[in-house]
């Protein structure tokens, strides 16, 4: 009879810390947390989805695509300018992400925590994540960070 009682205290316990957490898990890798991706894109486009499926693979299982009739509207709504621009535009923990970004530089941006808007990966970079077989390197372009004053930085090299 105690030991129900305390198996199903526990369970109770466990049950309610759960309801308290942020809906977020912790990651090994560099302390990132694993927060929800929405992701802003066409319902046809394939690299929209192939990009979505990069990101579950490197650990971003909360990533959800959200089908939109007018992207102009949402990269609007988030600052991302013309030159900036890509096929999709995600946002996570405050950040935008503007297309084939490859999913380590947003780990790093989320550890690191910059004063910026977010990342970019203007227009659709043939060797960046999405565009290319799954499990080849990004090459032949820059990743570049974007702050709400139009300051434009290159984040990382590829």
């Amino acid at each position: 009879m105690m030991m129900q009682w305390a198996i199903q205290l526990t369970t109770a316990v466990l049950a309610s810390g759960a309801l308290l957490l942020p809906a977020m898990s912790y990651s090994s890798e560099g302390g990132i947390f694993d927060q929800q991706i929405t992701v802003h894109k066409s319902r046809t486009c394939r690299c929209c989805n192939a990009w979505i499926r990069h990101m579950r693979k490197e650990g971003f299982f909360n990533t959800s695509g959200k089908n939109e009739n007018n992207l102009s509207q949402i990269k609007a709504k988030y600052g991302v300018k013309g030159p900036l621009q890509s096929c999709h535009t995600a946002v996570i923990d405050g950040y935008i992400i503007e297309g084939h970004v490859p999913a380590s530089d947003i780990k790093r941006l989320l550890k690191e925590r910059p004063n910026v808007v977010g990342l970019t990966a203007p227009g659709m970079p043939q060797h960046s994540p999405g565009m290319q077989p799954d499990d080849l390197p990004p090459k032949g372009y820059d990743v570049l960070s974007f702050d709400e004053n139009g300051k434009v930085e290159v984040f990382q090299r590829y």
